[in-house]
């Protein structure tokens, strides 16, 4: 909980507390309760939308694989000395108000941003070392009628849409510009990438990461995204199985009439 004193000569407050429910009890139990003898009014506090930033001009970092205790002031104090911020977040779950491990930190400069990401990935921040990389924006709104069916995913549904040791998404949509370095630059954030292969002429393209909690996060932060100049669509690609099981070595042993064991090896592939 946060409490912030209005100095002018208007007699009011403003308290913030991390939780809406506990905001929501505040309100209730303190509206028209008497104070050092007078009667106080206690409302929901608003912000005109005036007062919001713009920042869609300005220049947004990722920053992956948080400690569940990291908290937004953590990494607006840990990325303050690369140069003036102009907003940071820590990402949450909107059920559970638990940090998703991800986050974002916007600079006013460029080559702010572009030192942050330099020299702020491998350090360690909590009991975590982070991950830092240009950040994938949204696209605007979506208009049309195809698009208005794209719902914003959960990682809770996505996770378990899939095998756990399913690690391989699918990236679909770019019709130009697809090439190995972009799907790498795109989906590096999320985790470490075992293996990418692109289909250009096809315009899309499979990411395989090395857990598939990382492959969940991709799919929940990348679908729906502008990549190239295209919307995008992930989900989950066919699970690859582990090319050491891709045959069976059946053995049989055969007793020759001289008393000698010979060894039969096949190959029956998959």
């Amino acid at each position: 909980m946060q409490s912030h004193l209005h100095t002018s000569n208007d007699p009011y407050c403003f308290v913030e507390f991390y939780e809406h429910r506990d905001a929501a009890a505040a309100l209730a139990a303190m509206n028209g309760r008497k104070i050092l003898g007078k009667e106080v009014k206690v409302n929901w506090a608003t912000t005109p939308s005036s007062q919001k930033k713009d920042t869609s001009n300005h220049f947004h970092v990722f920053v992956g694989d948080l400690s569940p205790e990291i908290t937004t002031e953590d990494i607006k104090s840990a990325f303050a000395p690369f140069g003036k911020i102009s907003d940071a977040r820590v990402v949450k779950d909107m059920a559970t108000g638990k940090s998703k491990g991800y986050g974002f930190v916007s600079f006013y400069n460029k080559l702010d941003a572009e030192n942050a990401i330099v020299h702020m990935g491998g350090q360690w921040l909590g009991g975590r070392q982070i991950r830092t990389n240009w950040a994938t924006r949204k696209p605007p709104a979506p208009k049309s009628t195809q698009e208005n069916n794209t719902k914003q995913l959960r990682f809770e549904d996505v996770v378990n849409q899939s095998s756990p040791k399913n690690c391989t998404v699918y990236c679909g949509g770019i019709a130009s510009g697809l090439t190995d370095q972009l799907m790498r630059q795109t989906f590096s954030p999320f985790g470490q990438i075992m293996e990418i292969r692109v289909f250009p002429e096809k315009g899309y393209s499979f990411v395989r990461f090395s857990t598939h909690e990382s492959a969940a996060h991709a799919i929940v932060s990348v679908n729906g995204t502008t990549i190239e100049g295209h919307v995008v669509k992930c989900y989950w690609g066919k699970e690859s199985p582990d090319m050491t099981k891709n045959f069976q070595q059946v053995i049989r042993f055969f007793i020759t009439n001289t008393g000698i064991c010979i060894l039969h090896i096949y190959h029956v592939f998959l």
